[in-house]
């Protein structure tokens, strides 16, 4: 009987062995072609989604724009991009027109000539366009982890809305990097979705946020971190503040995160178990983000940890999600107020310089959780000295929150809860809060507006 069930076993692990090795022989036998043969898959006329944020696939960017001149009417689609996009140029500006869902710097004169344009969409409705044919996709240009021993590759740092572009593609070009790392979730992919493959090994995008804080920011993080309870469930968005207030939280306790994208900043407080997510009500344990974006140590951090999740948007993003963990504290930034709460965060005036994101999503998602606090922090003034609360938003300006949605404002100066005042109340509480060097200004404005002075400032 012992040599039965030995030889059973045996045999047994000597097929699964021969079925790992087989895939291994698989796998290790992938046709990689080069990015000017794999960019050939696009045609005149198609609409082309490339892969955002530090997934940017910018190898096959700039390898697809040097065909400028032999195709035509080709659409790009994409949300963030990072890196050094070489558009800016007529032959290009001919052969293809830029639809961008979120407007980066690095294509910001594009989106704003006559060559560009930007849809303006909360971030968790992007993947419904996709899925619903709205906006269609003939190419989808990704950047992704080596496929594993099965031949699974992932979207590496950026799930977001690129896990439905390439569900809906009609064809996939991937640029395959060592350097991506392998982010667990949604965002896997097997290698018999790829029409090509093009091996690229480079270094990620980097943003280093820390570097970025000053004394302002640091003093807004402080006042921030003041409003976070103990058990909260953390949402930021992208910039040094958000940073600043973790760096803020070093003495709380069971912290979660549920977010549209993390940083560095997040690192030291699962480290020391501040971050622990066992107050969570959605994917308790674990660490809920649609994209990740920061440098080298939070790219290592995310490889093959099953600590994170890296969802769909249209998942981590809906407000149906969002508000069933409790305490919800989502902290997001501006470019201007008016002082009856509307926020403007993705243009100046008429010139797109954003785009709406996933501000109003969390906003709200945050509104509606129990015990949740919704957070504009921003610092009082522009680098030029500039008030950011005014009197009213510049002319043709986007409203991306509502004076409905409005909750919590910051700036080094103080915190206001405009949530249940009206508009004359919420114009003193601003004015409270703006760079001393502009009060008297609003003060005006109020007077103009509602027809007496301040009292009390």
């Amino acid at each position: 009987m012992t040599e039965v069930i030995s030889q059973t076993i045996f045999r047994h692990s000597a097929t699964k062995i021969l079925a790992v090795l087989l895939l291994l022989l698989k796998t290790m036998n992938i046709q990689y072609t080069s990015a000017e043969e794999a960019v050939k898959l696009v045609n005149s006329g198609d609409k082309v989604f490339v892969h955002g944020s530090a997934a940017t696939p910018l190898h096959l960017i700039n390898t697809l724009l040097k065909r400028a001149g032999t195709i035509k009417d080709v659409e790009l689609m994409s949300i963030s991009t990072y890196g050094a996009i070489d558009w800016d140029h007529p032959e290009v500006l001919n052969s293809f027109y830029l639809n961008s869902l979120f407007v980066s710097e690095n294509i910001r004169g594009w989106a704003n000539s006559e060559f560009g344009g930007y849809i303006p969409v909360f971030l968790s409705e992007i993947p419904h366009m996709f899925e619903r044919g709205v906006l269609p996709v003939d190419v989808a240009m990704l950047h992704v982890s080596p496929p594993d021993q099965h031949g699974y590759c992932t979207l590496g740092t950026s799930a977001d809305v690129a896990i439905m572009a390439a569900r809906k593609a009609k064809k996939i070009i991937a640029q395959v990097n060592p350097r991506m790392p392998r982010v667990l979730g949604e965002g896997i992919i097997h290698i018999s979705r790829f029409d090509a493959m093009v091996w690229e090994e480079s270094e990620l995008f980097e943003v280093n946020y820390s570097s970025r804080a000053d004394a302002v920011t640091e003093k807004i993080g402080q006042q921030v971190a003041s409003l976070i309870e103990d058990g909260a469930c953390l949402q930021m968005g992208i910039g040094a503040i958000p940073d600043a207030v973790l760096n803020a939280l070093i003495n709380h306790k069971n912290l979660g995160v549920h977010t549209e994208m993390f940083s560095d900043g997040v690192i030291p407080l699962v480290e020391k178990g501040v971050i622990n997510n066992t107050r969570k009500k959605v994917e308790c344990g674990k660490i809920v983000s649609t994209f990740i974006l920061g440098t080298r140590k939070v790219y290592d951090f995310v490889d093959n940890n099953p600590y994170v999740n890296c969802m769909s948007a249209s998942y981590v993003n809906d407000t149906t999600v969002i508000r069933k963990n409790p305490k919800v504290v989502a902290i997001n930034s501006a470019i201007e107020v008016d002082i009856t709460g509307q926020v403007c965060a993705d243009s100046i005036g008429t010139y797109q310089y954003s785009g709406i994101g996933g501000q109003m999503d969390f906003m709200r998602g945050a509104a509606l959780s129990v015990g949740g606090k919704p957070i504009i922090a921003m610092p009082s003034t522009t680098n030029k000295g500039v008030s950011r609360i005014v009197p009213h938003l510049k002319e043709g300006a986007g409203v991306v929150t509502t004076r409905g949605h409005i909750h919590y404002v910051a700036t080094e100066y103080g915190v206001v809860n405009l949530y249940g005042k009206n508009m004359e109340h919420r114009a003193q509480l601003l004015t409270g809060i703006a760079h001393p060097d502009h009060r008297e200004m609003l003060e005006k404005a109020y007077h103009q507006r509602f027809g007496r002075m301040i009292k009390g400032l």
